[in-house]
């Protein structure tokens, strides 16, 4: 029987500030208009996180029964290594992707807006088809336009339109900021697996753009994110420029991918990464409110 602790590990809650640095981006570019929800903004929160773990786990499944997980150097997959069946991390999938749905629903109850439902059907199956299905986009090197998007523009910019009821520039600008660590944390993890995913034939854009083209683009993503950070503050507040803070963390993972690290050596990349994204979206918010 599958322990609990195998079923955290698959569900690998370090990639969760992928999913808490947008819904603070979004309350930021909301409360910049003077709106403020904490309900929708919790329940936003919950839909990102309950689709985050989803696409980790649809992500070990499609990965481990295709054989791409076999040879890592990152965290242990469950599929892969035989610590879970693969249809029960699929219905680990399902069920979360469910769980994502049933928060989107409590959030378009309350707001109104049902077109919101087709956005919520649309990142479910970006979620899924990033490595599932016959022809997964991940495996193309479209896995960082996934990310940018849900994660960074769609993410952003929902929380901000369901608590303020508006699309803004400066919540494009928010979701640029943190869109493009998320892409960061996806190009470093991808960075780490250019051997073996050459070898499986996972043509990630990192196994495109080869190893010094992967460190360039990372470098360049860092770079997008702090003028993002500057525009926000320039169409709101100068005190958003404290979410600059959060792309100083970033100095710590540039010094090891331009450094050439590699293997499980850039593992806190990842991690750092991850936690630059939530200072940025903290900073924002915290910018605004001062």
């Amino acid at each position: 029987m599958t322990t609990l602790e195998v079923w955290v590990a698959g569900a690998r809650p370090r990639t969760l500030p992928a999913a808490v640095a947008p819904i603070l981006a979004g309350a930021a570019a909301a409360a910049a208009l003077g709106a403020t929800d904490l309900l929708l903004t919790v329940l936003a929160f919950l839909v990102a996180a309950a689709l985050q773990v989803g696409v980790n786990y649809a992500n070990d499944y499609s990965d481990g029964v295709r054989g791409t997980d076999e040879d890592r150097t990152g965290p242990t997959r469950i599929t892969a290594s035989g610590l879970a069946k693969p249809r029960a991390v699929k219905l680990a999938a399902y069920l979360s992707f469910a769980a994502a749905g049933v928060f989107g629903l409590a959030i378009v109850i309350l707001t109104g807006h049902w077109w919101l439902l087709l956005v919520g059907v649309a990142c479910i199956l970006a979620g899924w088809f990033y490595t599932g299905g016959t022809k997964p986009y991940g495996y193309m090197g479209l896995g960082e336009v996934f990310v940018f998007v849900f994660f960074g523009l769609v993410a952003t910019m929902g929380t901000a339109y369901v608590v303020s009821g508006r699309f803004t520039l400066a919540g494009l600008a928010a979701g640029t900021a943190v869109g493009a660590i998320a892409c960061a944390v996806l190009v470093g993890n991808n960075l780490r697996d250019i051997p073996t995913d050459r070898t499986t034939g996972k043509m990630t854009l990192a196994v495109r753009l080869g190893d010094r083209g992967t460190r360039r683009f990372y470098a360049a993503l860092a770079a997008l994110s702090a003028l993002a950070v500057v525009a926000f503050a320039a169409l709101t507040s100068w005190w958003a420029l404290v979410a600059l803070l959060g792309c100083a963390v970033l100095a710590g993972p540039l010094k090891l991918v331009l450094g050439g690290a590699t293997g499980r050596a850039l593992i806190p990349v990842i991690q750092g990464t991850g936690m630059a994204g939530i200072g940025i979206g903290l900073g924002l918010l915290v910018g605004v409110y001062l």
